[in-house]
């Protein structure tokens, strides 16, 4: 997506480019995109006045008494939709939810990150992310039928996946979004398409857009994708990994030439403050029940609250591809997955790491040894702290967590707590073929 344009600059290019329809989007609290469509004559009052919806139809916005809402269109946003007929181009353009007064809406997702992004600001930081999304492409909806047999890295050139990848990596060119290189993943039928680190907020913006294109693309092929982070039983799951740096001005604030690890003070006291909040950020960086299906041992998804440079098993890793390069200095948080909410995920992490600064929290030993095969009482003794075992564990947590309830806001705090306890209970209530398997002749 093309950065700094004005709304000028928007109408030029929708004349320009004969475009014919125009999607306004947002995102509602669990990160679903949603929709306005419209035509270029009614654009331009758009872009300077918002254009209004029932918010109260909306999860997570507003009652039904509060219902009128201002979508308002940032046009620094706008992209053409690649692949479209000459006479149905289609551009889109991401919105700020606002109230009918012009105040931010306290239940956008997209005014939540912005307001810790403003925190960052603040201190002097801007905060760069480098999601890597994986997902699973299968023959339709409803069945776990798989395209392929591949393994992590593995070159399947007469695979239909490969093919539909490829064309979702120059879809995503098309409209603006740096890849940085696609891959096959771990599970049979998974894949990942890397995105060049970009600053939070276009990142999130960005990710919403990537999702959208994977099944777009897909679905022209006559298959299916999901970012569902477990949907096939033992085999690995779907993360988000998310490499995340702080910047002040053209410097990146992790690196410190002089420290062993080239980790400064500022890139230790942010791992530490991922590591401290973790277990309450659980409820937005997995928020459904399927993710803690992958948050298991076994798979490569951490669920030890610990850091290490090499050791994948760890929560968070300071990857080490690019020693003493400046810029590569990152740190990567392995627990979220692709069915996160961007918006929320990137603000809770941002948030943590910038606690954990302000507090000045103190970075634990890293973690050198493969913590799966550590016992309780070992983990116990090295103050490594288990992720909540299921949703109920993640809602507890957050909860009692007023950092998280400052960080999101009383509105999207309170919404996620009734929706995840509501999804919990429906849950319990199910009785899976498992259960019939396994207790029906028994019992």
């Amino acid at each position: 997506m093309t950065t700094c344009l004005t709304r000028e600059d928007v109408i030029n290019k929708i004349a320009e480019h004969d475009v014919k329809f125009i999607r306004l989007w947002f995102t509602d609290v669990l990160g679903f995109l949603k929709s306005l469509a419209m035509t270029p004559r009614e654009l331009e009052a758009s872009l300077y006045e918002g254009t209004g919806f029932d918010g109260s139809s909306i999860e997570g916005f507003a009652r039904i008494q509060e219902s009128d809402m201002i979508a308002m269109p940032d046009p620094s946003t706008f992209a053409i939709l690649p692949n479209m007929a000459e006479h149905e181009r289609t551009a889109f353009m991401f919105c700020d939810i606002l109230e009918p007064d012009g105040r931010p809406y306290a239940g956008d997702p997209r005014y939540a990150l912005k307001r810790v992004l403003a925190k960052a600001a603040g201190l002097g930081y801007t905060m760069c992310v480098g999601p890597e999304l994986e997902y699973f492409y299968f023959k339709d909806s409803a069945h776990t039928e798989l395209l392929d047999r591949g393994g992590y890295f593995d070159l399947t050139s007469l695979e239909l996946s490969t093919s539909v990848r490829r064309e979702t990596v120059s879809a995503l060119e098309q409209v603006g979004i740096e890849v940085e290189y696609a891959h096959h993943e771990c599970g049979p039928s998974q894949h990942e398409i890397d995105l060049r680190y970009k600053e939070a907020l276009i990142m999130a913006d960005s990710v919403m857009t990537y999702r959208l294109l994977v099944k777009e693309v897909a679905d022209r092929h006559g298959i299916h994708a999901t970012f569902m982070p477990k949907p096939i039983y033992g085999e690995a799951g779907s993360g988000m990994h998310v490499h995340q740096s702080l910047f002040k001005g053209e410097n990146n604030a992790f690196f410190d030439a002089a420290d062993p690890w080239h980790m400064s003070s500022t890139c230790k006291a942010y791992v530490a403050g991922l590591l401290y909040h973790a277990r309450e950020m659980c409820l937005v960086t997995n928020q459904w029940v399927n993710s803690y299906k992958r948050l298991v041992p076994g798979y490569e998804a951490p669920i030890y609250c610990c850091w290490a440079r090499r050791n994948r098993s760890a929560l968070v890793r300071v990857p080490m591809y690019k020693p003493g390069k400046e810029h590569a200095t990152r740190v990567e948080m392995r627990n979220p997955d692709p069915a996160a909410n961007p918006y929320l995920a990137f603000a809770a992490m941002l948030a943590a790491g910038l606690d954990g600064i302000e507090k000045g929290r103190e970075l634990p030993p890293e973690a050198t040894d493969n913590i799966y095969e550590m016992s309780a009482k070992e983990r116990h003794a090295a103050g490594i702290r288990s992720l909540p075992g299921d949703i109920e564990g993640a809602i507890i947590a957050f909860e009692n967590s007023d950092f998280m309830r400052e960080t999101l806001g009383e509105h999207i705090y309170q919404y996620l707590i009734r929706n995840k306890r509501a999804e919990w209970d429906s849950y319990r209530a199910f009785v899976s073929s498992w259960e019939i398997d396994r207790y029906l002749e028994i019992l």
